[in-house]
């Protein structure tokens, strides 16, 4: 099976496929082979982060398809991701060209500022992302992200990044960014799901021409974890259940075709090959305008991925909800 999926074009002209594979938590051989399967299904926006730890298994998968001809390096939408701890302007060419290297490319479609919040640098290991106070906190710089921000337009300059954007910032931040850039960003990347779609976040960025692409699309990161499950309700719902019904689809695909028809760009993290099928299987039907208020009504204002740990932080950006 390869399946097509249409494009959306940034303010600047460059195009995003409109569903991606996430990637976190894919790690090692089975991530390797996830990935690529996933290629040859169809994807060709593939997510990833530093954070992750998987840009090397990224890198390889993507690589291995272009080598064998399957795919050619135009044809695919990478995005990764500069971590909070990278945020001083005089870290965040070696910060991504760290990514380059791991990804094995020369160039990435998008780079995110991962969230707006910065962190105390100690080093480029994994055990060093994120270290702690005295007190037992995360430790914090004080790294101004609009500062950070103008060290990312550099890398648009210089060429081996063509898109910029950021993620899990809110209305109030992305405004000040946008009265500080030089370069705006394409893209918010936010969690948004049926049980928490931010809808006054995505009309903030409509306006400004600024897409959004939503993470953790069916309300969970960790499907061990029953606490995040914030769209279970929606996947058992039998009304749901009709929606899919009627179009020959599962309750999952219903989740992500709304998510698509209220303008996001879902990156689902499928857990097995049939998932992966069915994510990107979603562009032979839309939902009516009834069939979108109806799964407008699960929206419960609680997020699946807080980010709690950073709540002190003064750039903390879910202090005031916005949905």
């Amino acid at each position: 099976m390869w399946a097509s999926v249409p494009r959306v074009k940034f303010f600047n002209g460059f195009e995003i496929p409109l569903i991606g594979l996430g990637t976190y938590l894919t790690k090692g051989e089975e991530g390797v082979r996830a990935i690529k399967q996933a290629i040859d299904i169809g994807y060709r926006h593939i997510d990833t982060a530093y954070r992750y730890g998987n840009e090397c298994e990224v890198g390889r998968a993507l690589n291995e398809k272009i080598s064998e001809g399957f795919i050619t390096r135009e044809d695919l939408f990478v995005t990764t991701k500069l971590w909070n701890s990278f945020h001083a302007p005089m870290l965040v060419p070696e910060a991504f060209q760290r990514s380059l290297q791991n990804l094995q490319l020369e160039y990435v479609d998008l780079y995110l500022m991962h969230m707006p919040m910065g962190l105390a640098f100690r080093g480029f290991r994994e055990q060093d992302l994120i270290t702690y106070d005295k007190s037992g906190k995360v430790a914090f710089s004080n790294v101004d992200f609009c500062d950070t921000w103008k060290a990312m337009e550099d890398l648009v300059r210089g060429g081996q990044v063509r898109s910029i954007g950021v993620s899990n910032f809110n209305c109030e931040q992305l405004s000040r960014l946008l009265s500080k850039a030089n370069i705006k960003p394409v893209t918010n990347q936010v969690e948004c799901n049926p049980g928490f779609t931010q809808k006054p976040l995505i009309q903030f960025c409509r306006h400004h021409g600024i897409t959004v692409t939503a993470f953790s699309p069916m309300g969970r990161v960790d499907r061990s974890d029953s606490s995040c499950r914030v769209t279970a309700d929606v996947l058992q719902h039998p009304q749901v259940a009709a929606i899919g019904a009627k179009y020959g689809k599962t309750p999952g695909q219903v989740v992500l075709r709304y998510l698509i028809d209220i303008g996001t760009i879902p990156i689902p993290k499928p857990s097995n090959r049939a998932e992966t099928v069915q994510n990107i299987d979603i562009f032979d039907f839309r939902l009516t305008p009834d069939e979108i208020a109806l799964m407008g009504r699960f929206e419960g204002g609680k997020r699946a991925v807080p980010l709690k740990y950073y709540s002190h932080h003064p750039e903390y950006p879910f202090q005031r909800e916005e949905i």
